[in-house]
């Protein structure tokens, strides 16, 4: 087991992915299952809440959540009248802060729980909290991880070079199906964000469903040409660029790679 910077313990990097196309999004986990010790909460954001519109909807734009402390003091209900909008709260604050962490919010008469869950950037959601470029483009890599093209419940191992992204040896021996690094930028104009497969991978149906044509993110490439650093914690790449094009990249440090169970189907 592993503890994080506040003392409580849990095996890291696990999720499960569940959604159907009416999740009731911010709303608190039902049901939460143990598997192997690990954190698992219901999962996959759809794509359409990573659309702008999810963002700028009845002002919660992306400027004004990056620059303020995570929490409902820092949010207003009007705000997040859009369901997409609650639906991608909802990730951003798993993502972000830790297990134990969060917050609800009365919207529209319905009461909603925002709860954290990895704690890749807890100083977030602490008073004048705020999130800069590097705090930004984690939770975005995590949030990019968890979409799910299908709607299929199944569980997922995050990958990459963050504390709170640490796996148990019962997570390594059981996710050995390395799929695709994800990246980018949720919270800046254009939303630029990113997946490069797994050297062995030609597609990711997972996330982008039965047609890469359509995936919800740029598709750059294999990894093993997008990303500078092949060698990362427990098989995760980083340093990752939005061209495969010498001289023309944005490079991307935060990137998480999703491992999937020991000769997984995505059907």
């Amino acid at each position: 087991m592993l503890r994080n910077r506040s003392g409580r313990c849990f095996a890291l990097g696990l999720v499960t992915v569940a959604m159907t196309a009416t999740i009731g999004c911010g709303e608190a986990v039902d049901d939460t299952e143990t598997v192997q010790s690990a954190i698992t909460i219901d999962n996959a954001l759809s794509a359409n809440a990573l659309s702008a519109n999810a963002l700028s909807a009845n002002a919660l734009s992306a400027n004004a959540l990056s620059a303020n402390a995570l929490s409902a003091n820092a949010l207003t209900a009007s705000a997040l009248h859009d369901p997409l909008a609650r639906e991608f709260l909802k990730y951003v604050v798993s993502c972000a802060l830790d297990d134990g962490d969060g917050f609800s919010m009365r919207i529209d008469g319905t009461n909603y729980d925002f709860p954290g869950q990895l704690g890749l950037a807890p100083q977030w959601g602490r008073p004048h909290g705020s999130c800069d470029g590097s705090c930004q483009r984690w939770v975005s890599a995590c949030v990019l991880a968890r979409v799910d093209a299908a709607g299929v419940k199944r569980i997922i191992s995050l990958r990459g070079q963050n504390r709170a992204l640490l796996p148990d040896i019962g997570e390594l021996v059981r996710f050995t199906d390395r799929e695709a690094t994800y990246y980018g930028n949720l919270f800046v104009r254009d939303q630029p964000r990113f997946l490069c497969l797994s050297p062995d991978k030609s597609s990711d149906p997972r996330v982008c469903g039965d047609s890469m044509a359509n995936c919800p993110m740029t598709v750059v490439g294999a990894c093993d040409d997008a990303c500078a650093n092949d060698h990362g914690p427990f098989g995760s790449f980083g340093d990752c660029s939005d061209h495969v094009r010498p001289g023309r990249a944005t490079m991307y440090h935060e990137a998480i790679t999703v491992f999937l169970p020991k000769q997984s189907t995505t059907d």
